[in-house]
């Protein structure tokens, strides 16, 4: 499944305004307790107050310099409204090794006590900023003697995390044996899909395309052009802003080998974008690939999959996308790893071919495949004639960055005016992509000045109104991390606007700023605990310091009553680190619920939660299929993951 079109605040439309349980540990990192990174051995935790669901923080930690802010929860509205909480006028923050006080203060009321809409709490603030010595702590309501999760304090909080989130892409991995020596015993597999595919629409299903390798979309094994494209840059563009944050020891098969692991998994990907090209440049859309059937014991191994793939045809949209991350991806490869010289140079020629034969077939020349109509794969990767252009503005961008060719950067010139016609028609679709399409634009050597002031003094407008950087200082959300409206993936959407909030420095925009990384880190904060659930959103983060995080989600190979199902309940779970979806409050359950197949389990009404509640109360640790739907609300997606994973490393050393 994938998530729809979705939209933010102003900041996410530029282009409008410019235009105007068990604790499974695999080999990439051994559990970390909460202060260990970089402290030495520390005494026993001493935290023996009873955990309270209504007093929450990150439940990995702060590093020391940075904002720190619990948030004490009563509430009022939702599943959860009989467990009203009120703090005591006594909050304290507990060395969980001392067992010491070392901060005491009276928590203030957010918006002099008022009921948030979206979470449907009433909220407290605890701000311990003030606290930097590295070690792990508790927030504790000293009157009610009831307690936070335990929490570090540490500048490297976050590189387990992170290691843990890119290994995701090593389990996403098709076509690639996962032994045990990488994967960990419970998520060994042969490899996967090896086979060749077949034309969608040919009668005779002749497999005539080498088309394995790259990574499963999402919760299922589906392969997409133009969003791997897209994760393909967003990753790319995490490592360029902070290289140090990935390092070359995830334990994966490449580790060791020079090169930082993020980029091996990102060349995974392009490996198959490559397969996906033909000779004349044009580039496939879309590879539908099998799902394996159960066997009577839960057996769900991918690899198990024996029926052949098929494949969709090639795409305007499809050659510009890959066009753009070929390009993009040459110049990376070409900085970073003398070794490759030779695949970032084959990219530049496979970047100039997609290119030639997108724009040879763009205008009403345009090739389009829907495929969802077609029954290939399942969500649509198609963005129509609507959406082209952005493909092209894309590619036309990055292949000017490579080549500096002054007829790329007149395209780019004149798709950009293009744009400002289409804003109206557009401004519900925009999202960060295009915000740095176009900041990438304006910062970068060769830019047309006028064109690139104009990008400039537009984000930066956008960026100061009152629902982005305004909103740190008028903090609207209890939990810190506001967004106008909650969808299908709203939590690559919290990603999403932290990465936003962050472009103030990151492109130089504003670089005195002192919000922007604050409320960047806030979006950060959100998914990894400070939110109504009390939920870390990534999967059986139990060994790597979470208390409580996702411990089943949608996906084809985790089942539900597969061996892989949930932690603490299958025999495995699923593996660490996973992004889901996040609160849906559009949740339902199939339409033929609760009568026409009610042979399936429907129930007498909707799961309530997600159903039924406040908007970030609507989510639920579930992963049942149809008619139930679950992926509305827990599947992954490498977009979610991609996104995310940006965030954390602007924070992760």
């Amino acid at each position: 499944m994938s998530l729809p079109l979705f939209r933010l605040g102003p900041l996410v439309c530029l282009l409008a305004l410019a235009a105007c349980g068990r604790k499974a540990t695999p080999p990439g990192g051994g559990a970390v307790p909460p202060s260990s990174a970089g402290l030495g051995p520390a005494s026993p935790l001493r935290a023996p107050q009873p955990l309270s669901p209504n007093i929450v923080v990150d439940q990995f930690g702060y590093r020391p310099a940075d904002e720190k802010i619990a948030v004490l929860r009563s509430p009022q509205v939702g599943f959860d409204s009989k467990t009203w909480f009120t703090p005591s006028g006594r909050c304290a923050l507990v060395d969980a090794r001392s067992g010491k006080t070392v901060l005491e203060a009276a928590p203030i009321a957010w918006h002099g006590g008022v009921t948030d809409r979206s979470s449907g709490d009433k909220a407290w603030w605890f701000d311990f900023s003030s606290v930097q010595t590295p070690g792990d702590y508790f927030v504790l309501d000293v009157e009610r003697d009831a307690r936070s999760d335990v929490f570090a304090i540490s500048d490297a909080v976050y590189r387990d995390v992170l290691q843990q989130a890119v290994r995701v892409f090593f389990y996403q991995r098709d076509g690639f044996a996962k032994t045990a020596q990488y994967a960990g015993a419970g998520w060994a597999d042969d490899a996967a899909h090896m086979g060749r595919c077949y034309l969608h629409s040919d009668p005779a299903k002749t497999p005539d395309r080498d088309l394995h390798g790259g990574w499963w979309d999402a919760g299922d094994f589906n392969k997409y052009t133009s969003w791997a494209a897209e994760y393909v840059i967003e990753l790319l563009r995490a490592h360029e802003e902070t290289p140090a944050a990935f390092p070359d020891d995830s334990g994966i098969p490449e580790s060791g080998n020079g090169v930082p692991d993020l980029l091996d998994e990102v060349k995974w990907e392009l490996d198959w974008l490559v397969r996906m090209q033909s000779p004349d440049g044009s580039v496939l859309s879309v590879v539908d690939e099998p799902v394996a059937p159960r066997s009577i014991t839960g057996n769900t191994l991918p690899s198990r999959a024996t029926e052949p793939c098929k494949y969709g045809p090639a795409t305007t949209a499809a050659s510009f996308a890959a066009a753009a991350a070929f390009a993009y991806a040459s110049s990376v490869f070409a900085r970073t790893d003398s070794a490759a010289k030779g695949f970032a140079a084959d990219l530049a020629g496979r970047a100039a071919k997609a290119y030639a034969w997108a724009t040879a077939h763009d205008g009403a020349n345009a090739v389009f495949f829907y495929n969802a109509q077609n029954k290939v794969a399942a969500g649509e990767q198609e963005v129509g004639p609507d959406g082209l252009w952005f493909k092209h503005l894309e590619a036309a961008l990055y292949l000017f960055q490579l080549s500096g060719d002054a007829a790329r950067r007149a395209d780019f010139d004149a798709i950009y005016d293009k744009a400002m016609l289409l804003q109206s028609a557009h401004a519900d679709a925009f999202h960060s992509a295009e915000n740095e399409i176009l900041l990438g634009y304006a910062v970068g050597p060769g830019a047309t000045p006028a064109v690139a002031q104009r990008i400039k003094d537009a984000f930066l407008a956008a960026a100061k109104s009152a629902e982005n950087l305004g909103a740190v200082r008028l903090v609207p959300d209890p939990y810190g991390a506001p967004l106008e409206a909650y969808t299908w993936g709203s939590n690559q959407v919290k990603a999403d606007q932290g990465n936003l909030l962050h472009d103030v420095l990151t492109y130089g925009v504003d670089p005195a700023n002192a919000d922007a990384a604050r409320g960047a880190e806030r979006y950060l904060h959100y998914l990894h605990g400070v939110n109504p659930l009390q939920l870390v959103y990534l999967s059986n983060m139990g060994g790597h310091g979470a208390q409580r995080s996702v411990s089943r989600f949608f996906h084809s190979w985790f089942a539900r009553g597969s061996s892989w199902d949930a932690v603490g309940v299958s025999r495995y779970g699923p593996p660490p680190g996973y992004l889901t979806g996040g609160p849906n409050p559009a949740y339902t359950w199939n339409p033929c619920c609760p009568s026409r197949c009610s042979f399936h389990s429907c129930g007498a009404a909707p799961l309530s939660p997600p159903s039924g509640q406040p908007d970030q109360k609507a989510y639920l640790d579930f992963n049942d299929g149809w008619p139930l739907d679950s992926w509305e609300v827990s599947e992954p997606s490498d977009g979610y993951q991609a996104k995310y994973v940006r965030l954390l490393s602007k924070f992760a050393r």
